[in-house]
């Protein structure tokens, strides 16, 4: 079995966790999300045009008189269009599409538009959603420290079992952080927003990433009692044995996300997204981040 000296190379790992820790985290503190109307309230309407297809500028111009407040519109491709705004009474949602009836009737009477979905949140559970999803993260994060921490807790030499379930909970934060900051610079670039189904997608992530975290460290367990080199080779050895499956496993999800988020719909497109950049980088944290934390601390006990 070839035996990659990925532990004994921790430093250089960590420094491109940490680079990336630092420059994404920054973007989320600078810019922050972008968030859709799950969370700031307000209605979305999607809405397809046929025969003739109007621009964003006569649909924004079009739609102005109606006072919607904080009104965007998105061209999703040659007919399809996203249409936000801050009101959420029913009338001004049939309002809205009895001017874009109109739009398109003015160049030619055969031409129609079929909606294709219509969401409205108002403010205040907007921002109960907002809330519930920071608590809903937070849970996760220490549930996960507490069942690590008590599924190792019989392996306590040389490092504590609860020292397993703080590197899981540093990898996944380096996840979810990095994440986070990706979609911070989508957000203030591409004006990619995140919605309740991003919350989902985030917590699958955590899922995911603490499941491939946890191979490993079930290897290193088993590993632990026969093995014949210190707690870093051994450490090293487990990370060669378990290296195939993870990125094998990594790389099957990749494959079925990317078509998905190339001909997908709008709708998913931002779900399916946080899924693949989460999932590439918890695989990366499992291998370089968490495993090299546990020698790191182990290291340290015995300069103490």
């Amino acid at each position: 079995m070839t035996n990659y000296k990925i532990i004994q190379q921790r430093n250089i790992w960590l420094s491109i966790s940490a680079i990336l820790f630092v420059i994404f985290g920054s973007a989320l503190l600078v810019w922050g999300l972008k968030y859709g109307i799950d969370f700031t309230g307000g209605s979305l309407l999607e809405a397809k045009f046929s025969i003739v297809s109007p621009t964003v500028s006569e649909v924004e111009t079009k739609l102005t008189d109606l006072n919607l407040g904080s009104l965007t519109v998105q061209l999703v491709d040659s007919n399809d269009f996203i249409i936000r705004f801050q009101d959420t009474s029913e009338d001004k949602h049939q309002a809205v599409l009895a001017k874009l009836n109109e739009l398109v009737q003015s160049k030619d009477k055969k031409a129609t538009i079929e909606e294709l979905r219509f969401e409205s949140v108002g403010p205040s559970i907007g921002n109960e959603l907002k809330v519930k999803s920071i608590y809903a993260i937070i849970f996760v994060l220490l549930a996960i420290l507490f069942y690590i921490t008590y599924v190792f807790r019989k392996v306590s030499k040389p490092v504590a079992s609860w020292k397993y379930g703080t590197a899981a909970l540093i990898a996944l934060a380096h996840d979810t952080i990095i994440t986070l900051g990706i979609f911070a610079i989508l957000g203030k670039f591409y004006g990619v927003e995140i919605n309740a189904s991003f919350i989902a997608a985030i917590l699958t992530v955590l899922g995911y990433s603490v499941h491939d975290t946890i191979v490993v460290f079930d290897r290193l367990r088993e590993n632990l009692p026969k093995s014949r080199e210190d707690f870093e080779g051994t450490v090293n050895i487990s990370l060669n044995q378990t290296l195939v499956r993870s990125i094998n496993t990594s790389l099957t999800v990749l494959l079925v996300l990317a078509p998905m988020i190339i001909w997908g719909g709008s709708s998913i497109r931002v779900f399916v997204s946080v899924l693949a950049i989460g999932i590439f980088i918890g695989t990366y944290s499992s291998i370089f981040v968490a495993s090299p934390m546990l020698v790191i601390w182990e290291q340290w006990k015995k300069k103490v």
